[in-house]
Parts: C-alpha cells; sequence; structure tokens
C-alpha cells in the first residue's frame, strides 16, 4: 500500500481511483492533480516509484487542496458558525432534522432516525382472553 499525505491508499486500484480515498479528492480533482504530476492515470497504485509519488503530493500541496483533517476541522467550524448564530440553518443541524427544506410530516428517516413508535404495552402478567 503506497502512502499520501498521511492516508494508505489501496495498490491494486488505479490511481486516478486510488486519490480518491483521500478525504476531500474526488473524481475531478484526481484527475487535476494527476495532469498536473504527468501521471498515466491507468497505472496501479503499487506500480508507482517514489519520484511519481512526490510528484502527486507536490501537486496536491501546490493546487490549494484542503484535505483530510483540515477540511474536517473546517466543515465543522462551518457547523458550530451556523448553530452559534442560531440561524434556520444551525438550529435544523443541532435538532437533527433535514437542513435543506424537504418535509418532515414522512420521510426524513435518514435524519430523524428509526421510527420512535408510541403505542400500548401488553402487560406479561395479565390474563389471557380464554377461559
Amino acid at each position: 500500500m503506497a502512502r499520501i499525505v498521511g492516508v494508505e491508499i489501496p495498490g491494486e486500484k488505479r490511481i486516478d481511483i486510488a486519490l480518491r480515498y483521500i478525504y476531500g479528492i474526488g473524481p475531478s480533482n484526481a484527475k487535476v492533480i494527476l495532469a498536473k504530476a504527468q501521471i498515466d492515470p491507468a497505472l496501479r497504485a503499487k506500480d508507482l516509484n517514489e519520484q511519481q509519488l512526490s510528484q502527486i503530493v507536490h501537486a496536491i500541496q501546490d493546487g490549494k487542496y484542503i484535505i483530510e483533517g483540515d477540511l474536517r476541522r473546517e466543515l465543522g467550524m462551518n457547523l458550530k458558525r451556523l448553530q452559534g448564530i442560531k440561524c434556520y440553518r444551525g438550529i435544523r443541524h443541532l435538532r437533527g432534522l433535514p437542513v435543506r427544506g424537504q418535509r418532515t410530516s414522512t420521510n426524513a428517516r435518514t435524519r430523524k432516525g428509526p421510527r420512535k413508535t408510541v403505542g400500548v404495552q401488553r402487560n406479561p402478567n395479565a390474563k389471557t382472553g380464554i377461559h
């Protein structure tokens, strides 16, 4: 397994796919990075030599991409800011409800979690209906 900017990338995959394992690098960014580093996207990650790996790292750093911990921290700070100013989106994040205007009377199970049904609880010690 190759290691790029502190992330283990799978050796069996093509390098254009393997770069996506780095948080913050998607399909289009991976293509741009490989073009800048002048590396064939069809190469397998395990076939890269040290010089090619360093070219990729330099292309990522020169491109000013925000990746991994910095990106996670920035997103967290954005959420904290929204919650701190008590705006609508921030309150929706706090309450764990959909943020982007989806309906909540039905659906929205991804954000709200599994259904909490309130029904009659049967007493296990109650008599059965058969006499």
